[in-house]
């Protein structure tokens, strides 16, 4: 059931301009959403990820890969996507804060210059969200205006969506973390078996093990494109001589489909033999096989053939 709520003239230029602005901001839980909502239903409010959760999961992160061997690539990666979910959800925030005021100060200026009916349709039904729709809304405003509030029901929706990509990442952080705590005993059984060795000076600054594995890979698989190992400088796996890339192809590009059945078998090799060899973990096409957490998990777009390990397999040794 609606009611019309007439403004007095005496102090319409306020109030004008008030219901505008608020109309403005409510209309975000409705006319936003009409398309994907059903009719007398506005869905909930997406709640911004706090900040410090994602400080919280790294501190988590960071005692883990202390205790569990080192460079646990799965929730580096994970923690790396829910900080960019969230740095794209508070950067929409503020684009549509903006768009709200430039849209409030568009109609006060319109009425301003032309003056408006100063009888405002407002629905008061069940839920107080439900306001003026779209329709409703253009016959008050002009053209320029009625632009801005699209863009602004676009931005809007964007939000929402952000928004609840920002909270799935931080779930599923949570969920990859508290998976590895459920298997400490095993994971501390692994590291008891395999010792942490340094890098052996002569040897390409590799550590036996990781020297061991490259051997054996280039070996029964050779030869590739290029083996890449060592990368001074490099915080994890490959600055301590703990990894090694067996690249299917070179120069960014993707392998032909030969070469992509070679690296499955490569990767399945590594795999099949981490129990001998000591492999902690695996990535082959934007997949991570971890150990200390057993099975394929994929891994987050890093923007290119080789950050997404399309064009080679990655073996790390604990």
């Amino acid at each position: 059931m609606s009611r019309f709520v007439a403004i007095p003239r005496g102090r319409r230029s306020v109030q004008v301009f008030v219901a505008l602005s608020t109309i403005v901001t409510l209309m975000l839980g409705t006319a936003v959403s009409s398309s994907a909502a059903p009719a007398g239903r506005t869905p909930a409010v997406v709640p911004r990820v706090p900040t410090d959760k994602i400080t919280e999961l790294q501190a988590k992160i960071a005692a883990l890969e202390k205790a569990y061997g080192g460079d646990l690539a799965k929730l580096r990666d994970a923690r790396v996507a829910a900080r960019k979910a969230q740095f794209k959800s508070r950067k929409l925030d503020y684009d549509l804060g903006k768009a709200r005021r430039v849209v409030g100060q568009l109609a006060a200026a319109q009425y301003k210059s032309s003056g408006l009916d100063p009888a405002m349709i407002m629905m008061t039904g069940e839920n107080p969200n439900h306001l003026l729709d779209g329709t409703v809304l253009a016959e008050h405003v002009s053209a320029k205006r009625a632009a801005q509030v699209e863009r602004l029901r676009a931005l809007a929706a964007e939000q929402r969506k952000a928004r609840k990509e920002a909270k799935e990442s931080i779930e599923e952080l949570e969920d990859d973390i508290d998976k590895l705590l459920k298997r400490k005993d095993k994971v501390r059984a692994l590291l008891r078996k395999y010792k942490p060795e340094s890098p052996m000076v002569g040897s390409s600054g590799l550590t036996g093990r990781m020297l061991t594995v490259r051997t054996e890979i280039e070996s029964k698989f050779g030869p590739f494109p290029m083996i890449g190992c060592l990368r001074p400088g490099d915080p994890q796996d490959h600055g301590s001589g703990r990894a090694c890339d067996f690249m299917e192809s070179t120069g960014g590009s993707y392998p032909d489909a030969e070469r992509q059945a070679h690296g499955d078998q490569v990767a399945e090799y590594a795999i099949d033999n981490a129990s001998r060899l000591g492999v902690s973990y695996v990535i082959w096409r934007q997949r991570i096989y971890d150990m200390r957490s057993p099975g394929w998990d994929s891994m987050s777009d890093r923007g290119s053939t080789t950050a997404n390990h399309y064009d080679h397999v990655h073996i790390s040794v604990f």
